[in-house]
């Protein structure tokens, strides 16, 4: 018998974050496209949840690093080899493949990959020059090769088995933990016990420092302390930027963690402030999910051409 699948209320930074950004995005992403990817759905339902599932070059690019790495460091936790030029090798030819899937609206007709659909590039038909496309894939490369050559993969190399805890789960329904009574998405890069029991959590950035960085790998502290049974003071966290080869140590202590809380429960509770019914995850009307007034961040959204604002956001893009 399948899972059933219900739309419960949950929180993680992203949709935080596209809550701030832009209510009735936030409506679009979260509500009105669910149920979306049942081919039998809605149109408009179905055409929102294939525009929700695009990504820009951007995010692309740090998702094909982050996988990367995450086959990397699975590679090394079951005694596979690891040979640099081939892991770049396989990056390049399946970003050339999600290219020409994404370029031929491929996303329209069906499933690709799990981790990638299409490019709001493409679906919006932004012409971009061969250079700009060049330079995506050489921050890729670039990325990759700062980790390969870091001090990263002779400390997973060292690693026991015992001393393995997290690599950037693809199942994100399983990466949950329970904060007041709310679920919570919280999806480490990379989590392991230091030589001395110690937990360390890593988070993997390709592009560079920005506020709301330290909540989210606090976020990564709670889950692991409530999914392995140890006190959150205890978490070591790093924060690695790969574009530029730094990484920011972030304190994990009491006062950290209640900041972390108290924003929490603030953005939770103005979320629930626009459900009809919170036991149920139902929104209010859509009125009450206003569009942002700033065009500018309108040009970069998936939803811009249901929203109305395409031709507006023209020359902004």
């Amino acid at each position: 018998m399948g899972r059933t699948i219900s739309n419960d209320f949950s929180w993680s930074k992203s949709r935080s974050e596209k809550f701030r950004e832009c209510l009735r995005a936030y409506y679009l992403h979260y509500y009105r496209s669910w149920g979306g990817w049942d081919p039998e759905a809605p149109q408009e339902t179905r055409q929102l949840y294939v525009l929700k599932k695009l990504g820009n070059r951007f995010t692309w690019a740090g998702s094909v690093v982050h996988e990367t790495i995450r086959n990397i460091l699975i590679s090394i936790r079951f005694g596979r080899p690891v040979q640099a030029a081939e892991s770049i090798d396989v990056a390049y030819r399946v970003m050339r493949e999600d290219y020409r899937h994404s370029s031929r609206k491929g996303y329209w007709k069906g499933n690709y990959r799990r981790e990638f659909s299409g490019l709001v590039e493409h679906e919006y038909g932004l012409v971009l020059p061969g250079d700009v496309w060049k330079a995506n894939w050489e921050a890729v490369k670039s990325a990759l090769e700062w980790f390969l050559n870091s001090r990263w993969i002779s400390l997973a190399k060292s690693l026991r088995p015992e001393q393995w805890l997290e690599v950037d789960s693809v199942d994100h329904q399983s990466s949950v933990f329970w904060l007041d009574g709310t679920k919570v998405f919280a999806i480490p890069d990379f989590a392991f016990l230091a030589d001395d029991g110690s937990p360390v959590v890593v988070d993997w950035k390709t592009g560079r420092a920005r506020p709301g960085y330290d909540d989210q790998i606090l976020g990564y502290a709670l889950y692991l302390s409530e999914r392995h049974r140890f006190s959150p003071e205890r978490v070591q966290a790093r924060i690695v930027y790969l574009s530029e080869g730094l990484e920011q140590n972030v304190q994990v202590d009491r006062a950290s963690l209640e900041r972390f809380r108290a924003s929490f429960q603030r953005s939770t509770g103005e979320m629930k402030q626009l459900l009809s019914d919170i036991d149920s995850n139902l929104p209010r009307a859509e009125a009450h999910f206003p569009m942002t007034a700033d065009i500018e961040r309108c040009a970069h959204c998936v939803f811009r051409s249901p929203c109305g604002r395409e031709n507006a956001t023209a020359q902004v893009a």
